[in-house]
């Protein structure tokens, strides 16, 4: 007989569920969210697990990872199908989601997640970490803005990042009060730009070491931060079988509703990374506004912009960028750029 569980992973328990094939509980039990103490309870049961289900999050990456290196058929599964089976619950509990999750790992109704490589988690972190210094920066900014206004202090227009605070000490210098106040937001701001410049420096010293980054930064708009971005997104391109398909993952193709006599296509369906289609629609803008090298991508762009108007192009072009990225990193080749005479 076959034997399926399901895992609710916390921060500090795990709610373990084991079922038979034919659904029954055979036990289950709560343990410290730890490898060694999960497979020790497991073993304890004296049968094999033919599978074993976790919901995706933070913690269960790392589980993920140790539990299949000591033999368990582990794998992450989608949280969002998940969630049409837990709401229906009257009573949701840790014991109820791991009696859940081992109920879906038996009737095979999951979705597996690709679970991203040790390299490709770093470098997410890098991104991640240098992303929240560079808001963190601007709000103090803004707040900066904001509360030299309420007295009459106009710190508005375009100023470069190394004259703002020079600029806002000396807007405030006849009010020495206000002075006091604002100095250490300019301190606090200085150490977050000193901190953000050395992950920059971790990031474009890392794309300078990689091949892959090198051949997508030869296509036109993208550039280290959109090829590193997307290599650790997508980590492993033989999960897609057609380039394509990559569009869809990101959430770049439209919704559609199909039913009865009603078909109507929507807005697209923003599945995926947020991070990847921002940075892909940065990139798109900046191949049909502020390129000036002609490529059949960005002719075909602008001539889209004419007929359909500017902003559906850019999105039309960011899902050619990601098909077009996973094409050159599948085949090792590069951008061709073309001619535009021959054209």
């Amino acid at each position: 007989m076959k034997y399926f569980a399901g895992l609710d992973v916390s921060l500090n328990a795990t709610a373990i569920c084991v079922v038979d094939e034919q659904g029954g509980i055979l036990k289950e039990g709560s343990v410290p969210s730890e490898p060694d103490e999960i497979m020790t309870w497991l073993c304890s049961l004296g049968v094999t697990i033919s599978r074993a289900g976790l919901e995706i999050g933070g913690l269960s990456r790392w589980l993920y990872g140790e539990l299949r290196a000591v033999g368990l058929h582990a794998f992450c599964i989608d949280a969002r199908k998940l969630r049409a089976t837990t709401k229906t619950m009257p009573v949701k509990s840790d014991r109820n989601d791991a009696r859940a999750i081992a109920q879906v790992m038996r009737v095979g109704w999951y979705s597996i997640v690709h679970v991203k490589s040790q390299k490709s988690q770093e470098m997410r972190m890098l991104l991640t970490n240098r992303r929240t210094l560079l808001i963190k920066q601007i709000d103090i900014e803004n707040e900066i803005r904001g509360t030299l206004r309420v007295f009459g202090v106009k710190l508005s227009g375009r100023i470069s990042q190394a004259n703002f605070e020079r600029i806002a000490l000396e807007l405030v210098a006849p009010l020495p009060r206000l002075e006091v106040m604002i100095r250490p937001m300019l301190i606090a701001r200085a150490a977050l730009r000193e901190q953000y410049a050395v992950l920059h420096k971790m990031l474009l010293q890392s794309v300078r070491e990689d091949e892959t980054c090198r051949r997508l930064m030869t296509i036109p708009g993208v550039g280290a931060l959109t090829a590193v971005t997307f290599i650790t997104t997508i980590d492993d391109p033989d999960r897609f079988q057609k380039s394509r398909d990559v569009g869809a993952h990101l959430g770049m193709t439209p919704r559609k509703y199909a039913s009865g006599e009603v078909d109507r296509n929507g807005g697209i369906s923003k599945c995926g990374d947020a991070s990847m289609r921002t940075t892909l629609y940065q990139a798109s803008l900046a191949l049909l506004c502020r390129s000036q090298r002609w490529s059949k991508l960005r002719a075909w762009g602008m001539a889209l912009a004419k007929r359909r108007g500017l902003r559906r192009a850019i999105v039309a072009v960011a899902r050619k960028l990601a098909v077009l990225m996973h094409r050159v990193w599948a085949d090792g080749t590069e951008f061709k750029w073309g001619n535009e005479i021959a054209a």
